[in-house]
C-alpha cells in the first residue's frame, strides 16, 4: 500500500453548471452584438420565432387560453430553461469526452445560425451575432470545465501537486461568477440598447402625424354602461390586447418602409411612408378580436384609428378579373388572406398609421398595419405591414391557414359578462350586471340575460358609436342570497340570435353563451 489516500472523484455539478454557464455567456454575448444587426439575428429570438412557426395550432390555442397575452414571455422562459438544461448535460459530457461535448456545441451553433437564416429578411451578416456567441461560449466551457478538473493531488498516480480543493473551488465559483454577471449584463444591454437606438423608437416619438380628411364622428353621451367595474368603452393602447407570431417586435425605420402593391393587377407599385402620410387619411372606430377569444374572453379591444382607405390603393392597383384574395405580408414573415370583395367594399378598412391620436405603438405594427372591419385579425389585420400582392385563394394561402385555420375569418355574434367576475361575491340588496357585444358591420340590436334558470330578460344597451364597435350593457338584478348563474346572448340587426353551440377557437373562431357564476350575500 502507497500510504495516501484515494483521490476524490471530481463532482458533477460543476461540470453541469460549467456548460449552463457558458450558454448563458452564448446568448448574452450574441443579444449584445445582434444589436449592430437585424433584431432576427440573435439566435434567441430566432430560435423562439422559428418554434413559434412550427407550432400546432392546439398548442398555440392552449397557450393563448392559459397565459393569454403572456404566450411569448412564458416561451421565452421556457426555452432559457431547456437551453440550460441542454448546456448543462453538455457540461457533463465534457467531463469525460470535451473533444465530444466540443463538436456537439459546434453543431448547436450551426442550428442556431440556421434558425437565423430562416427569418424574413436576415441575410448572412446576421449570423456574426451567433458565431460571435458561439465563440465566447466555447472558450468559457472549456475554461470552467478544466477548472472543474482541478483537484487534490493523486500521488498514487505520481500526479504534480496541484492546489487546494479549498482554493481550487474558489477559483471555478469566481470564474463561474464573473461568467454569469458578464452574460447577465450582455443580454441585458443588447436588449437595451436594441430598444433604445433604434431610430423606429426616435422616430415614433418624435412623429407628428397629419389631422384626417374624414375625422371620425364624435363618441355619442352613453356609450358606457352604467355598471360598476366595466372597461371603458375606448381600450388604452397599453392595454389593448397582443397576439401576433413577433416574438421580436419589428423595429422599422419609417424612412426606409415601402409597401409593395402586386400581383394580379394592372399596375404594380411602391408606397413610401412619407407618400403615404401625404395622402387623404380617414378615421374610424373599430373594434379587433383575435380568432383566439374564447366565450367570454378578453382578447378583443376598441379604438380610434387613422389610415388610408385600402380600397384606394387598390383602385389604383386595379386587379384583374380572377383574383379574389388579397395576400398581405408583415416584415417579420407572417401572412394574411383578405377577400378582396371585404377591402374593395364601402367598409373602413385601412392602412392604418394611427391608434388612439398617436402614431401605433411599436408592439401594434409601427409604423403601418392594417385594420378591417368583420374579420378576425388572422386574415386582415397584419401589423408591420410591407407586402400586398393581389391573388387567388387557389394559388396562395397564409400563415395560419396553412397551420388548419379557415382561409376567411368573419367574425361572430358574440357577448360577454365583464361584471360580475366569475366566483365574485355581491352585496345582497341588488345588483348591477354588465357587459359587452359586437356583431361587426352589422351592428348590435339587443342582448339578453338569463339569471339561473329564469326567463331570458332585454337588458339595457348603452349607446352605439358605429356598427363596427362593440355595445356595452347593463342589467339591473335583484336576488336572494346564494349561488347564481347567468348567462347572456345577443342579437343583432340581421335578427340572428347569437348561438349556444360551443365551438372551440380552431379553426374559425370560438361560439357559445358565456357564463359567470357568482355569490350573493
Amino acid at each position: 500500500m502507497s500510504g495516501h489516500p484515494e483521490p476524490r472523484p471530481a463532482r458533477r455539478w460543476p461540470f453541469a453548471a460549467s456548460g449552463a454557464v457558458a450558454a448563458a455567456l452564448l446568448f448574452g454575448v450574441a443579444e449584445i452584438v445582434s444589436v449592430l444587426f437585424s433584431p432576427a439575428s440573435s439566435p434567441l429570438v430566432a430560435v423562439g420565432a422559428a418554434f413559434i412557426d412550427v407550432t400546432p395550432a392546439w398548442l398555440k390555442d392552449f397557450a393563448i387560453d392559459v397565459f393569454g397575452t403572456a404566450d411569448k414571455l412564458v416561451l421565452l422562459v421556457s426555452m432559457g430553461v431547456v437551453a440550460l438544461l441542454v448546456a448543462a448535460a453538455l457540461g457533463l459530457l465534457a467531463r469525460r469526452r470535451q473533444v465530444t461535448a466540443t463538436v456537439l456545441c459546434g453543431a448547436i451553433a450551426v442550428l442556431l445560425g440556421a434558425a437565423v437564416l430562416s427569418r424574413a429578411g436576415t441575410g448572412v451578416a446576421d449570423l456574426l451575432p451567433t458565431v460571435a456567441g458561439a465563440a465566447a461560449g466555447l472558450v468559457a466551457l472549456n475554461g470552467l470545465v478544466r477548472l472543474a478538473r482541478r483537484r487534490a493531488p493523486d500521488h498514487a498516480s505520481g500526479e504534480a501537486a496541484g492546489p487546494r480543493p479549498e482554493t481550487a473551488r474558489r477559483t471555478f465559483l469566481i470564474a463561474a461568477g464573473l461568467t454569469t454577471v458578464v452574460a447577465a449584463v450582455s443580454m441585458a444591454g443588447g436588449r437595451a440598447l436594441s430598444a433604445a437606438g433604434n431610430a423606429a423608437v426616435a422616430t415614433r416619438d418624435a412623429l407628428r402625424l397629419p389631422g384626417a380628411r374624414r375625422t371620425a364622428a364624435a363618441l355619442p353621451g352613453g356609450v358606457e354602461a352604467v355598471a360598476p367595474g366595466m372597461p371603458p368603452f375606448v381600450t388604452p393602447n397599453g392595454e389593448f390586447y397582443r397576439i401576433d407570431t413577433a416574438l421580436s417586435v419589428p423595429r422599422i425605420d419609417p424612412s426606409t418602409w415601402e409597401l409593395r402593391v402586386h400581383g394580379l393587377v394592372e399596375e404594380e407599385f411602391t408606397l413610401s411612408f412619407t407618400e403615404l402620410l401625404e395622402k387623404d387619411l380617414e378615421e374610424t372606430w373599430l373594434t379587433l378580436t383575435c380568432v383566439s377569444n374564447p366565450v367570454g374572453g378578453d382578447l378583443a379591444g376598441n379604438a380610434k384609428w387613422l389610415g388610408y382607405p385600402i380600397r384606394e390603393l387598390l383602385a389604383r392597383a386595379r386587379p384583374q378579373g380572377g383574383a379574389d384574395m388579397v395576400l398581405s405580408t408583415s416584415a417579420d414573415g407572417f401572412s394574411a388572406s383578405t377577400p378582396l370583395e371585404v377591402l374593395t367594399d364601402d367598409r373602413a378598412a385601412l392602412l392604418a398609421v394611427g391608434m388612439n391620436g398617436e402614431p401605433l405603438p411599436l408592439e401594434h405594427g409601427f409604423p403601418v398595419r392594417m385594420v378591417v372591419p368583420g374579420l378576425y385579425g388572422y386574415v386582415s389585420a397584419t401589423k408591420w405591414v410591407v407586402d400586398l400582392e393581389v391573388t387567388r385563394f387557389a394559388d396562395k394561402s397564409a400563415y395560419w391557414t396553412q397551420r388548419g385555420w379557415s382561409e376567411r375569418g368573419p367574425i361572430k355574434l358574440a357577448s360577454r359578462i365583464d361584471v360580475p367576475r366569475g366566483f365574485e361575491t355581491l352585496p345582497a340588496g341588488g345588483a348591477v350586471l354588465g357587459g359587452t357585444a359586437w356583431s361587426q358591420t352589422i351592428g348590435i340590436d339587443r342582448v339578453q340575460v338569463q339569471v339561473d334558470d329564469g326567463e331570458w330578460q332585454d337588458a339595457t344597451l348603452a349607446a352605439e358609436a358605429t356598427v363596427d364597435t362593440w355595445r356595452q350593457w347593463s342589467f339591473d338584478w335583484d336576488g336572494e342570497p346564494g349561488d347564481h348563474t347567468a348567462r347572456v346572448r345577443a342579437v343583432n340587426r340581421d335578427g340572428e340570435v347569437q348561438t349556444s353551440e360551443r365551438a372551440d377557437t380552431v379553426p374559425d373562431g370560438a361560439s357559445g353563451w358565456h357564463q359567470v357564476r357568482f355569490r350573493v350575500e
